[in-house]
């Protein structure tokens, strides 16, 4: 989750460079014509590091930190000292990480630097802020998570049950009961544990010199030193066949999510190739896409259909990747985006089409793989496409921090992905496809309107055409009987449903 980190302007596309001999526990890149300075502090602790009935808690700490007081300042004269600088810092919590960060003005530095340290390192954990913030956080569990955005919370229920019984396993946010259960003891005793000299990097971008960058690593070494406990990277269970799990919601539309867990992380040869194949499959917002076309261009049943192979939270706030979520484990998913349930026809034969269409479509690139004509074309999208992820010097520095979670030391990933996309052969991409994508073993989840009447339209494996307003070609209505009759094998003691009101509840 990230919240009030205000971008202050969209910065050029300079050339970032590593500062020789940066104090350990750092992560510096010099872009010396710059204005501006990034700051990007990780905590090398997330929500898997939560105590067991205290899911939430890093997140908690991290919100009280970013949006509370320290004991120099009331958070109402943080707040009134930052407006003029036109200035914000933030926070965002994943499995792993906890990063807060911001960017400024040079001509702000010294002000800005001192709200910034004393957040982290002065936090006053006062009980009228506590109060404030689990207010929040609980208003957001109980109201916001669970009737706020279905296309989200789909995803978050994947990932719930692709991680039982692993510490991937709760949202980042925590569970209703557990939230509810903490303490401000218990943030202090998070804070006292956790952030500690030795575990926390400290990241500085743009315009800074080696003064600041030596400063700001002594100030952060003046926190205690400690051990924290390794967490063992996760490992989520492949799906025996289908596995479905259908929430009952009172809703318009349908929010679909499916995907299994995968070996592929960055650093891992098939790297490169799996993005080439994700780009073309499915690219986050992009019309050019192949499930794009399929579902929303050819048919116009939703928004959009978008594959992922590495965590893409928040995706509706975002066209380029997030940074700061970097994972030991990942998963291949496909988020198809709200199906309207008030279509003429059956209630849910829309919902079911989509997601055939989806899986058909996986189906066919695992079986088929990819062309010479769109591979080449990808890799030409691909060499343009990602000069937006570094806009700005704040996701620069937040790409280099991911690499220092990942141990790139050489080339980092916004560096290499150019060379290494358009070195890729078919042959390689192709390959890769069939070591990692499958379609026989899958997670479903879907967020619906009379869970009962899917379920029976699951399990009666019944065609599930869809009708159009006007008249469509031979061909393209042939390619519709097949969508519609494509089978998806589940059997009865593979589908959960639960209701809206359970949903992350403990």
């Amino acid at each position: 989750m990230m919240r009030k980190l205000t971008s202050l302007s969209v910065g050029l596309l300079l050339l970032a460079g590593c500062v020789p001999g940066a104090p350990e526990g750092t992560v510096a890149l010099s872009e010396p014509a710059s204005p501006f300075i990034a700051f990007n502090v990780w905590v090398k602790a997330g929500s898997q590091n939560d105590p067991a009935g205290q899911e939430g808690l890093a997140a908690l700490t991290a919100n009280l930190i970013a949006e509370g007081s320290t004991t120099e300042d009331s958070y109402d004269a943080i707040l009134a000292k930052l407006y003029p600088m036109a200035a914000r810092y933030g926070y965002s919590v994943d499995k792993e990480m906890t990063v807060f960060g911001g960017r400024v003005h040079r001509d702000n530095l010294e002000a800005y630097y001192t709200l910034f340290k004393n957040a982290l390192l002065s936090p006053a954990f006062s009980e009228a802020d506590f109060e404030r913030v689990k207010s929040q956080t609980m208003n957001f569990l109980e109201r916001t998570r669970r009737y706020g955005r279905d296309e989200e919370l789909s995803k978050e229920l994947l990932f719930w049950i692709d991680y039982s019984g692993t510490a991937y396993e709760h949202p980042e946010e925590g569970y209703v009961e557990s939230v509810r259960s903490i303490t401000l003891d218990d943030v202090r005793q998070f804070y006292d544990a956790h952030y500690l000299a030795n575990n926390v990097t400290v990241g500085l971008g743009g315009g800074f010199d080696r003064a600041l960058l030596s400063r700001v690593r002594a100030d952060f070494d003046a926190l205690a030193v400690g051990e924290v406990a390794a967490i063992p990277a996760p490992e989520p269970r492949m799906p025996n066949g289908v596995e479905v799990l259908i929430v009952e919601k009172e809703t318009d539309a349908s929010a679909i999510s499916f995907g299994f867990p995968t070996a592929l992380t960055r650093g891992h040869a098939d790297f490169w190739p799996m993005v080439a194949m994700n780009s073309w499959f499915g690219e986050h917002r992009e019309s050019f896409s192949h499930l794009y076309q399929v579902i929303r261009e050819s048919r116009g049943m939703n928004y959009g259909d978008y594959s992922y192979i590495e965590a893409y939270p928040r995706g509706y706030t975002t066209q380029v990747p997030p940074t700061n979520v970097a994972r030991r484990s990942q998963l291949f998913e496909i988020w198809i985006r709200p199906i309207s349930l008030t279509a003429p026809g059956n209630l849910h034969d829309r919902t079911l089409f989509a997601t055939r269409a989806a899986w058909r479509e996986l189906k066919r690139l695992v079986d088929d793989g990819m062309t010479g004509e769109t591979l080449e074309t990808t890799q030409q999208f691909l060499k343009n496409y990602v000069l937006n992820w570094s806009a700005t010097v704040s996701r620069r520095l937040g790409y280099a921090v991911d690499d220092a979670f990942y141990g790139v030391s050489d080339n980092g990933y916004l560096e290499s992905i150019r060379p290494g996309i358009a070195a890729l052969t078919l042959e390689q991409v192709n390959a890769a496809i069939r070591t990692h994508l499958q379609y026989d073993n899958m997670y479903l989840v879907f967020i619906t309107a009379d869970a009962e009447a899917m379920k029976q339209a699951l399990l009666s494996g019944a065609e599930t055409p869809i009708t159009y307003a006007g008249e469509k070609s031979a061909e393209h209505m042939a390619e519709d009987a097949e969508i519609a009759s494509f089978p998806i094998p589940v059997r009865e003691e593979n589908i959960t449903i639960i209701g809206i009101d359970e949903v992350f509840e403990r």
